[in-house]
Order: C-alpha cells, then structure tokens, then sequence
C-alpha cells in the first residue's frame, strides 16, 4: 500500500481506450467496453485497498450520444449489467456506488437500477465508487446555475453557493485525474473541480491499466508539490 499520508483522498480516472485495444485485436469495440468494464470491476478493489476514499469514474459522457446507436445500445445494456451482476459485491466489500450526471435520455429502468443499487449500497463506508453516467462538466456548471436562478438567491452568488447545486456537492474535488490511451486532455471532465486536480497521463489503453500502472500514478502523484496558487512552507 503506497504511503496514506501522501495518497489522492479523491482519484478520478477518464476510462479512455477501450475501442483501440478491441481494434488492435481485431475485435468489436464493444468487446473493448465489455473489456473495459471488467478492468474496473478489479480497479475498485485494487482502489479500495490502497486506502482511497473517493473513486470516480468517467463512463459515458454527455457528447457520447453521438457515436452510433448500436454502440450506445450496447453501453446502456453493460451498464444494465454491471448494477445487475456486481453490486452484492461490492457492497460486501463495504464500497458505495454513485452515479453522477443528467438523468434525461438515460433509459427508464436504467435510472430504477441506478437508484436502488444507490440506496442498496448507501451505508457503505469504505469507498464512494462514482460513475459518471451522461455526465458533462459544462452541463454540471448550467444546470447549478439553473437551480440558483430558480432559487432566486439574494445578494451576490458565491462559490459555495454554485457549489452546493452540484451533482454531489458533498464529494471532494479530485485530487489526481488519470487518463489512459495517451489523449492529453480532460473532455469536459469534471471542469469546476478540477481547477487544482493534479494531471497524470498513459498511453496504455484502459483494459490494460493494470495494478503496477496504478501504482506508478499514485508515485508520480506522491512525489509532487502542491501548493494551491501560494508557496511551500519553509
């Protein structure tokens, strides 16, 4: 277990890949998502042991209702059974599942499972495993503007504030972002709370991240001095 003192108390992943590691072997892509999922499934225990409290991940963003709806079709019935088939696990393992994101175009009895493994799992304390379902962060930022407005606040609006109107204003903000598949941006990723998260980017595809991968960014992650816009104490 790497050093607790020195761990992200939130690590966030963008699970970026999946399709060029199914391509690479002359597979369909959604046999990479299919891949993908099963790689999370093990990255939440391998997660959970290092000591994380928070563990979020970007799954389906707001802009991936544009790729074609076969592969749409195909995530909404992996997710349909990852929450089927994987969440009396991990609640045994004392891990709470959350989802984050805008509920509208989500498939209803997607969002009834999404709900009850929320409310099944909602005691557990060991690790918040976030899934960031239809989830974008300019969309995150106007619909909190959208409920202070409709709020009608009185003075000037403060960042606590707009804070409060996000979708899980009690999650901290990430500490270290990791995206795989050597892409070396955040794709409208947790923009607001991300301003001081630290960055680690792989070129490995996302099946492939493996326990000694994740080990490395928790290193890289160790060895940085964050100091927040101010100095280092002397």
């Amino acid at each position: 277990m790497t050093d607790t003192k020195k761990l992200p108390a939130h690590l966030a992943i963008i699970l970026d890949g999946n399709g060029r590691w199914a391509k690479r072997r002359n597979l369909p892509r959604l046999m990479g998502h299919r891949a993908g999922l099963r790689k999370l499934e093990d990255m939440v225990r391998l997660v959970k042991r290092e000591g994380i409290r928070y563990f979020s991940v970007y799954a389906f963003s707001t802009e991936n209702w544009n790729r074609p709806a076969m592969e749409v079709a195909g995530l909404m019935s992996l997710f349909r059974y990852y929450i089927r088939k994987k969440v009396d696990e991990l609640k045994k393992e004392n891990v709470r599942i959350r989802f984050c994101g805008r509920k509208d175009r989500l498939p209803e009895d997607l969002l009834e499972q999404m709900k009850w493994a929320e409310d099944y799992t909602a005691d557990q304390t060991a690790l918040d495993f976030i899934l960031c379902i239809n989830y974008g962060g300019r969309a995150e930022i106007i619909d909190a503007v959208n409920k202070l407005i409709a709020s009608k606040p009185e003075g000037p609006v403060t960042e606590e504030d707009l804070r409060k109107n996000f979708y899980l204003p009690d999650v901290p903000d990430p500490d270290l972002i990791i995206r795989t598949s050597g892409e070396l941006r955040l794709s409208n990723f947790w923009l607001w709370e991300s301003a001081y998260s630290e960055y680690y980017f792989t070129k490995i595809h996302w099946p492939d991240f493996d326990e000694a991968e994740l080990k490395k960014a928790l290193e890289d992650y160790a060895s940085r001095d964050r100091r927040y816009g101010g100095l280092k104490n002397k």
